[in-house]
């Protein structure tokens, strides 16, 4: 893959709108970023990012002694489509629900669905941190778009509802128990359809889920091979995997 010659230069999601020749205040959180962390200077380029209106160039400025802003310059990539997978999880204890969220992200989710189950040992989650994390994944990695996140459902309740929202998308469970040792082979065998993953707890389903996620026809459970893993590192398996046989990958 071949660098762009500004990939080198730090980025920003902004929730602003960006147009050639805008001015957009910075919040407290970010000004003291631009300055305080990365030791940013007066006019010294950036790039900056919305999940609408593509990458910019920016310069950053002063406004007061203490307020920044930036001033949007030319654009530098168009705004590709969104992303269409969905991943499906378990919360986990913060630390390792920020890696997840972290991964998930940078793995190309569009959409993060906290999903609680009987064996889930959180129930409880920070919307905003996970979003925070996620926004910090897109700016670190180049991606232009940020994961929506939804607020967690139950997961009978989540199952319900979904032939009649989302009738044309597939759940791929990924299921230690499933039948076939090559996730790939039954990815391959699946018609083209937007999907989404779902992960597990520690300690996997209830057998109680697990008979209820299998009897739905539009979940299609897979392996992840023979050793166990923690759900964090499931996560990115199940997004490779997926990605590169039915994503964006291929």
């Amino acid at each position: 893959m071949t660098l762009r010659p500004d990939s080198h230069l730090k980025r920003l999601f902004l929730r602003a709108r960006l147009t050639a020749g805008a001015e957009v205040e910075l919040d407290h959180a970010q000004a003291n970023y631009l300055v305080n962390v990365l030791r940013m200077n007066e006019a010294e380029p950036l790039l900056v990012f919305n999940g609408r209106d593509g990458e910019w160039r920016a310069g950053l400025a002063a406004r007061s002694r203490k307020a920044r802003s930036l001033v949007i310059g030319e654009p530098v990539r168009e705004q590709p489509p969104d992303p269409d997978l969905h991943y499906l999880f378990v919360p986990l204890k913060q630390a390792r629900l920020d890696y997840m969220v972290e991964k998930a992200t940078e793995m190309g989710a569009g959409r993060l669905r906290p999903v609680l189950s009987q064996h889930g040992q959180v129930t409880r989650i920070n919307l905003e941190r996970m979003e925070a994390n996620a926004i910090e994944a897109a700016e670190q990695c180049g991606l232009m778009t940020v994961p929506a996140i939804d607020e967690p459902a139950e997961l009978q309740a989540l199952l319900d509802t979904w032939p009649n929202r989302e009738a044309d998308r597939r759940i791929i469970f990924c299921d230690e128990g499933a039948e076939s040792a090559s996730p790939l082979a039954v990815l391959a065998a699946l018609p083209p359809t937007p999907l989404a993953v779902l992960i597990g707890p520690e300690g996997g389903f209830s057998a109680e889920e697990r008979q209820i996620l299998r009897a739905c026809d539009f979940v299609t459970a897979i392996s992840l091979g023979p050793r166990i893993m923690r759900a964090d590192t499931a996560a990115v398996a199940a997004l490779a995997v997926v990605q590169a046989v039915s994503g964006d990958w291929r």
